[in-house]
C-alpha cells in the first residue's frame, strides 16, 4: 500500500515537473462582462426554438449548437423566452472562457475588454479552433495583445468555405470591444 501510494505521488510530481506553464494552469476563466454579452446576442440573434443557422447548423437561445436531435440537451422548454436564452448563453459561455483562460500563457496580460473579445470568437469560431489559431500563437510568444488582436480577428470572417458579411461585421466588432480601454483586468488569473 505503500509503495503504491509513493509511486502515485512520485508520479504525479514528475508529471508536473515536466508540465507546460498551461497546463499546469486549473484556473477557472472569468466570466466575461455585460458588454461581451451584449455583443454576442447582437450577432447571435435571439432564436426562440431551434431552427438552422446561416450554414445549416441547427441552434437556439442565442447562439447554442445542438448537439442532439431536436437540441433535447437544452434543460429550458421551447419556445425559450430570452431570459431562459441568457441562461443558456451564460452556461455555453464557460467552456469558451475557460478555453481562452487556458490556452493563453500565464505571461498574456488581458483587460476584461480584450478577453471578452477572445471569448467572443472562440464561441463562434470553436475552442479548437481558437486554441491552435495563430493569434493564440503570437499572443504566446509576447507579441502585443492590442496589435494581434487587431490584426488575427478580422482574419476569422469565413464559414463554410465563404467570406460572411455578419462575421466580417462581428470581428470589426470585437476588435473595436477589445480595443475599448478599460482598468478591469481579467487575465492572468492568479492562481
Amino acid at each position: 500500500m505503500y509503495a503504491t501510494t509513493k509511486l502515485a505521488f512520485s508520479l504525479a510530481l514528475l508529471s508536473t515537473s515536466f508540465a507546460s506553464p498551461i497546463e499546469q494552469r486549473a484556473c477557472v476563466g472569468p466570466n466575461v462582462n455585460a458588454a461581451t454579452v451584449a455583443l454576442i446576442k447582437e450577432f447571435e440573434g435571439f432564436v426562440a426554438s431551434p431552427s438552422p443557422d446561416p450554414i445549416g447548423l441547427p441552434t437556439v437561445g442565442y447562439g447554442h449548437l445542438c448537439q442532439t436531435s431536436g437540441c433535447s440537451e437544452v434543460p429550458y422548454s421551447f419556445p425559450l423566452s430570452e431570459s431562459t436564452a441568457t441562461q443558456l448563453l451564460a452556461s455555453d459561455l464557460k467552456s469558451p472562457q475557460q478555453a481562452i483562460t487556458l490556452d493563453t500563457a500565464s505571461s498574456v496580460v488581458l483587460n476584461a475588454n480584450q478577453y471578452g473579445a477572445l471569448v467572443s470568437w472562440a464561441f463562434n469560431v470553436g475552442n479548437g479552433n481558437a486554441g491552435s489559431s495563430t493569434l493564440i500563437k503570437r499572443l504566446n510568444a509576447g507579441e502585443d495583445e492590442g496589435t494581434v488582436i487587431a490584426q488575427e480577428l478580422p482574419k476569422w470572417n469565413k464559414a463554410g468555405g465563404e467570406t460572411l458579411p455578419g462575421l466580417v461585421r462581428r470581428r470589426a466588432a470585437e476588435v473595436d470591444l477589445a480595443q475599448t480601454a478599460t482598468s478591469v483586468g481579467a487575465l492572468p488569473v492568479g492562481c
